[in-house]
């Protein structure tokens, strides 16, 4: 793709700190977006909103409203012609209003590293108006734990609110991921699955672990040097339970102890525009989604969203 190559993954680390008090979302969601086309190299700045709404089913007077903001240098770079390294340098502003009053956090939160190996690549053209390409990647990568994680998780007293305020993980994660993208004339359908495996941090600490399928379908409408991308898709997403010392996460006062686990599923609808000019691509996303499940229901995500721009070398 000549203009534009979209690809989306969604993996889970802390470059993009999508939480919620109890829901144990927390530890933040890695999104890749909507790639930047480049023959090199490519670097640019994103910004990533995620919206929360927790009400506890057994206390309607314990709520919170989570908004999560995260501001990300990412850029990466292709060896030979089989792999790609990716890097991702976020910083995160949270804000919690709760019955307990506001509570902001901001600070530089995990980086994560990627690299992606190229199974094949094929491309057909009969004429001018009639070509074809498709490509699948695999791959793979490690968050490391430059964000703070100052809170004692085996304090009697630490609760789920106190945990996903961390800007950071504490903990080294690891993840896998497969994509596929296809494209006929104009016409294209990007379609991925990537898991996080979340290992414990220092204090026994383990956010749960995270599987994404997602795909996207988009449509280019070129003038001149000016490409226009519309695209559209799903995503589902399963998020298990965290974990205390081998132990299940519950909602409660404490950690280990209530009737709801943390974790649950999300489907969400995707939709958004890609603008590229020359080597600059301008981008940006809404996600709604349209059936969840999260902690019995007690949190509700309310919407993400993401602006970015990238510079290709």
């Amino acid at each position: 793709m000549k203009k534009l190559f979209i690809a989306v993954i969604f993996l889970l680390a802390a470059s993009s700190d999508y939480a919620c008090s109890i829901c144990g979302c927390g530890g933040g969601n890695l999104y890749m977006g909507l790639f930047p086309s480049f023959k090199k190299s490519f670097i640019g700045s994103r910004w990533n909103y995620a919206e929360y709404h927790t009400s506890l089913l057994n206390d309607p007077t314990q709520y919170s409203d989570n908004f999560y903001n995260t501001f990300e240098i990412w850029g990466g770079f292709n060896i030979g012609k089989r792999w790609q390294v990716l890097a991702f340098l976020p910083y995160h502003h949270n804000i919690q209003n709760d019955d307990d009053g506001r509570m902001t956090k901001s600070g530089l939160g995990d980086i994560t590293l990627l690299a992606n190996y190229k199974l094949f690549d094929t491309r057909f053209q009969k004429n001018a108006s009639t070509k074809s390409s498709q490509q699948v990647w695999i791959g793979g990568g490690i968050k490391m734990p430059t964000g703070a994680f100052s809170v004692n998780a085996n304090d009697s007293t630490t609760t789920m609110a106190d945990i996903n305020a961390q800007i950071g993980t504490g903990s080294v994660d690891l993840f896998l991921n497969a994509r596929h993208s296809i494209q006929f004339n104009r016409f294209g359908i990007s379609s991925s699955v990537s898991y996080k495996i979340g290992l414990p941090n220092s204090q026994g600490y383990k956010y749960g672990n995270k599987l994404i399928i997602n795909s996207i379908a988009f449509y280019r409408i070129i003038r001149e040097t000016i490409t226009l991308s519309p695209n559209a898709g799903l995503t589902i997403e399963n998020i298990e339970s965290n974990r205390l010392n081998g132990h299940k996460i519950y909602l409660s006062d404490g950690l280990n102890s209530g009737s709801y686990t943390t974790g649950g599923q999300v489907l969400s609808a995707l939709a958004g525009v890609e603008l590229t000019f020359k080597q600059v691509t301008i981008g940006a996303n809404i996600q709604a989604p349209f059936a969840q499940e999260i902690a019995a229901n007690q949190t509700r995500l309310n919407i993400k969203g993401m602006m970015h721009v990238a510079f290709a070398f």
